[in-house]
């Protein structure tokens, strides 16, 4: 079982497959490296694929300390997991969280990333200033008192996860029972320390508008809350690709993977062709 080891000492779980160019995928807050097993299956026969837990995720680890989880530690995590894997440089996809901390490390090591994929990102920036704070606060302390049993119920119950139940029912079952067998401090630490400390995607403008990555921006139709910092991003990262799905929510990677992957190849391959 192969292992990263992040500067703090916290260790990574991740999984390897295929040969050729390196994408590396990184989960939303309701996921874990299984949630792109529909990628990497497509991919692995002409990409090096590799898909990790992030800390508070077993097999991870999962740090005690809130102060252990942040969108910048996120961020260096992804590069000690290329290290770990012999990778100077990969494309780089996340979803939700995952592209928050994609889009942190393209900011922070350039060179490392040949390209950010980065799907329903921005969750929370069109809030009140302390608005998105005081929500992630409730939501955590809601799980704390449910258990992650409940708190699977109420994810895959929210109006961006509805599609993935009408199109695949059997996808959706996995999502909840994996969802409900996660660490309850790890999830709850994550939305405190990742979440809730967050700033809004528009803070980065300057930086994101001098970025020379290749990027491609991918949302769901019915995943509201995304949409308008999709669109910020796409409209301010320079060359930045820009792709709509239709009658898709949040988990756009799960609920429309032959159509998400179609896009990915064809994205890496132009971006590889060039390099």
């Amino acid at each position: 079982m192969p292992k990263a080891t992040a500067k703090d000492g916290v260790h990574l779980h991740y999984e390897s497959e295929g040969s050729g160019p390196p994408i590396v995928f990184v989960h939303e807050l309701s996921g874990t490296w299984r949630s792109f097993v529909p990628q990497m299956e497509a991919l692995k026969h002409h990409y090096h694929c590799i898909a990790y837990n992030a800390r508070g995720y077993p097999p991870s680890d999962v740090p005690p300390a809130v102060e252990s989880y942040s969108q910048d530690i996120a961020a260096g995590d992804l590069g000690a997991v290329l290290d770990a894997a012999g990778l100077e440089s990969a494309h780089v996809m996340g979803v939700s969280m995952g592209s928050a901390a994609a889009l942190q490390f393209a900011l922070a090591w350039p060179a490392r990333a040949r390209s950010v994929i980065l799907c329903s990102i921005g969750s929370g920036s069109d809030a009140k200033p302390g608005e998105y704070a005081v929500e992630t606060e409730a939501r955590a302390k809601s799980v704390e008192e449910a258990g992650m049993k409940a708190a699977a119920e109420n994810f895959g119950n929210s109006p961006n996860r509805r599609r993935l139940k009408d199109k695949n029912p059997a996808l959706y079952a996995t999502f909840l029972s994996e969802v409900g067998s996660m660490s309850l401090l790890g999830i709850t630490n994550t939305m405190r320390g990742v979440q809730k400390r967050r700033p809004s995607l528009y803070v980065h403008k300057e930086r994101i508008a001098a970025m020379k990555t290749p990027a491609l921006v991918l949302v769901g139709e019915d995943d509201a809350g995304c949409i308008k910092p999709s669109r910020f991003l796409a409209e301010t990262l320079p060359g930045a690709r820009y792709e709509m799905i239709a009658k898709t929510g949040h988990g756009l990677n799960l609920e429309e993977p032959a159509l998400v992957n179609g896009m990915v190849e064809r994205f890496i391959a132009s971006v590889e062709a060039k390099r």
